[in-house]
Parts: C-alpha cells; structure tokens; sequence
C-alpha cells in the first residue's frame, strides 16, 4: 500500500473511508472509489484539502459530502437541507390556527395545487428568484392570478427568513409582472330594471326576497347568508353586517377588513323583501334571515345559491352572469341615480371611494349644468362685479 495513511483506509471493495476533525469532533466519511493505491493516494490528496478549507474557514460539510447523515448538524441554515414540500406543509398547518377558514382553505389550494407540485423538491435554500421568475413566465394566466399565488408564498419565505432558515426572501420587494393587453371588457356586467323585473317575477317565495335583498343592498353572497334578524333595526330602517358565511367556514366569520363590518340603510325595495321574509324564517333556531327554500336550513356558501341563481335565469330567459353581479347592478345603480361616491363605498364595505370610482366610474353622472354656480357666488361675483354687471 506504499506505507502507512493516518486518516485513509479501504473501507470496503469499492470504497475508501477518511476521517479529519472538524469544530472539535472527529469525522469519518466514506467515498466511492475502489481502494486501489493510486486512488488511496488521491484520498490523502482530498483529505489534505478538506483539512485546509477547514483551517480556512471556508469548509462546507453539506457541499463536500451531500450525502452524509452528518451534513444536517453542520448546515448554516436549515433550509439548505429542508425541501420547499417539507417547509410549506409544516407553514400551512400553523396558519390553521391564525387565519380565517377561508383564508386558510385559499392558501391550501395554492400550496397543495400549484406550489408545492412545482417547488416541492427544491431545497428551501435553493429557491431563487430566478427560478420563481421563469416559472411565472410559464404560466397562462394574468398578472391577477400570478399575484394571489405568489402571496402565501412571500408571507410563508418571510418566516423562514424570521427563522433563520434561508438567509433572504427571493420574493421580498419583487412582484411579477408582464405586459397585458388592455382589456375591453371588465366583470362588471350590471342587471339592467327591465332584467330585474323579469328576474323576480319568475320567481317566488324565499328565493324571491333573497335576489330582491340582493339586488337593492349590494351585499357580498358570504354576507347575506349570514345575516341574522338580530341584525336588523327596524327603527332606523337599517341592519348591521358583522359576518361572513363560507363553504370553507364551518361557522360565520368576522369580516376580513374594519371597512365590512358596517351599517347599510335598508332601501325600500330591501325593506320589502325583508318584511315578506319574516313569514318564513323569523322563528327559525339559526335566527338566519335567509334560509335554503329546499332544506330549510342555513346556506352553507354560494354554491347552493348558485345552484337556484342558475334556474332563475334560465326560466326569465336572461343572459347568465354569476350571482355577484347583483353587487355590481347595486353599484351601478346608485351611482347612475346621484348617489354620492364616498357614501355607496361606504354601503359596499369599502374603506375608500377610489375602488368604487376605478370600478363603476362610467356610471359617476358628469357635474350637472349648474355645478360651480355656488362657489362663483361666494369667490367671484363679488359685489362690484355684480354691480359692473348690472351697468
């Protein structure tokens, strides 16, 4: 064997052990070479240079040896060893405790369906921006859809860096986006009042006020179906939303924004269809305002409304749009009546105007003829200009 080799041995027939001490422990490696002496040599070559790095200061167990059970206790950071699948499964169950039920099942969705299908392999360390990018350039959906997706996963990159797993979030101040076509159209398709009528006279009962309540309050269909008698001041003509009722959910949950919980004035039409309601679910156990006409128990989320939206429309004969459209038709409604911006925002559960004036802005009235006649009263016709008119 050509003399003695402090630290390299045959291991076996086709592999030859090393063994070198690193942070005051002693180490044995094997590598996958046959202990002829021509390669016992080379491994004293490797080993010497193991040693060197290690005196350097720059020795990285996990690159050096991958395979090694030993390379986790030397790691810098856990997410050099932690695979992206590993870390968003363990994420995930630690929101179930923090987040809404719908939230959570939004995040499940992305994480199970999309991410972790795609990413789960790569080590945490691993997952670069880069990477990221070129994913998105793949994907045939808008700057929208790409957007919720990436969110859970910058929130949950963000932890790791809190961790101390990854040393930097590849997403952090960074969001993907591509040159889109200006779109002709947006969802926003109103009911017009001669498709309203026609709506509700195919349709009667329960099902009937619900649509009317809809169509005049511009409620979400989470918010509706949670809506309780309890809720309702008859006195000020108004009701209170408080809550939000998901499949997702097993319970009704508090609105996500301070804007959703709010007091919206019961319009007529509104006040009507609740009145006509009474009859049918004022004394039911849940307190529910609105109840499934079929079951007689609570809506468990919009695809049972769904389901009663889609007969509706195709006995009036109406061209389909989803049932959210009803918030829309609200909106546009008031907005083409007069109604000021700052306070349908307010009805809608918005903490702003801006949305509504982005959105439904075709449906702002222009000023009316006689707009800035009253501040040309007061700053301009002073009264030596009225008088020099007058002459």
């Amino acid at each position: 064997m050509g003399g003695i080799r402090r630290g390299v041995r045959a291991a076996s027939a086709s592999s030859i052990e090393i063994t070198f001490f690193y942070r005051g422990e002693r180490c044995r490696e094997r590598i996958r070479l046959k202990p002829t002496p021509a390669n016992l040599k080379a491994a004293e070559k490797y080993k010497a240079a193991i040693e060197d790095s290690i005196s350097k200061g720059t020795f990285n167990y996990l690159a050096t040896f991958p395979e090694s059970s030993k390379a986790e206790k030397y790691v810098e950071r856990k997410g050099q060893i932690l695979t992206v699948e590993v870390f968003l499964d363990a994420w995930l169950e630690r929101q179930r405790k923090h987040v809404k039920a719908s939230t959570f099942d939004g995040y499940r969705k992305i994480m199970l369906n999309i991410l972790i299908p795609n990413f789960g392999n790569l080590k945490l360390d691993a997952l670069k921006r880069a990477t990221i990018r070129g994913w998105c350039h793949s994907l045939e959906c808008g700057n929208k859809r790409i957007s919720n997706i990436l969110s859970p996963l910058r929130i949950a990159l963000q932890e790791a860096v809190d961790d101390e797993l990854i040393e930097m979030n590849p997403l952090y101040g960074w969001s993907y986006k591509r040159k889109e076509a200006v779109k002709e159209d947006d969802d926003v398709d109103p009911f017009s009042p001669d498709e309203q009528a026609i709506i509700l006279a195919s349709i009667d009962g329960q099902f009937h006020n619900l649509v009317q309540f809809a169509l005049w309050t511009g409620l979400r269909t989470s918010e509706f179906i949670a809506l309780e008698w309890g809720d309702i001041d008859w006195r000020r003509g108004s009701f209170r939303v408080s809550r939000a009722k998901t499949l997702a959910a097993k319970d009704p949950e508090v609105p996500k924004t301070k804007a959703g919980k709010r007091d919206v004035k019961l319009l007529e039409p509104a006040l009507t269809a609740l009145k006509e309601q009474k009859q049918h679910t004022r004394l039911h156990p849940s307190n529910r305002v609105f109840l499934n006409p079929h079951t007689g128990l609570p809506w468990t989320g919009d695809q049972q409304i769904r389901s009663f939206w889609t007969r509706a429309l195709t006995q009036a004969k109406i061209r389909y749009r989803r049932p959210y459209q009803t918030r829309h038709t609200y909106a546009s409604m008031m907005l083409s009546a007069g109604e000021s911006p700052m306070w349908v925002a307010q009805q809608m559960g918005h903490s702003d105007w801006t949305m509504i004036a982005r959105v439904y802005g075709r449906w702002i009235p222009d000023a009316n003829p006689t707009a800035g006649n009253k501040a040309l009263e007061v700053f301009v016709k002073t009264p030596a200009l009225r008088h020099r008119e007058a002459v």
